[in-house]
């Protein structure tokens, strides 16, 4: 069964950063886009940011210049690199992705989330 399971979140002082991880398992046969997106309490879960499988990128106009996603395919793996943060970053985050395992259709799966917690 295909899982993605996040990790990296935790608390830091504004200015700070953290890497986020997400990692997808269960019998994959390919992995498509990659994404991370962010939820924070009271507001719509919004896109962070996206990578194809060839590594093309795109991040959102409020972190652009500050978040980096990347991927390792070997691993199976998406990364969100997070610098310097903003009391306004904090949110659960989390990892989605377009998996195909065990069939020919591509399905999207989404991650349980990590908590970022950005304090002033």
């Amino acid at each position: 069964q295909v899982q993605l399971v996040e990790s990296g979140g935790g608390l830091v002082q504004a200015g700070g950063s953290l890497r986020l991880s997400c990692a997808a398992s269960g019998g994959i046969f390919g992995i498509n886009a990659m994404a991370w997106y962010r939820q924070a309490p009271g507001k719509q879960r919004e896109l962070v940011a996206t990578i194809t499988s060839g590594g093309s990128t795109d991040t959102a106009d409020s972190v652009k210049g500050r978040f980096t996603i990347s991927r390792d395919n070997a691993k199976s793996t998406v990364y969100l690199q997070m610098n310097t943060l903003k009391p306004e970053d904090t949110a659960v985050y989390y990892c989605n992705a377009d998996i195909r395992a065990g069939s020919s259709r591509w399905v999207n799966y989404w991650g349980r989330g990590t908590q970022v917690t950005v304090s002033s």
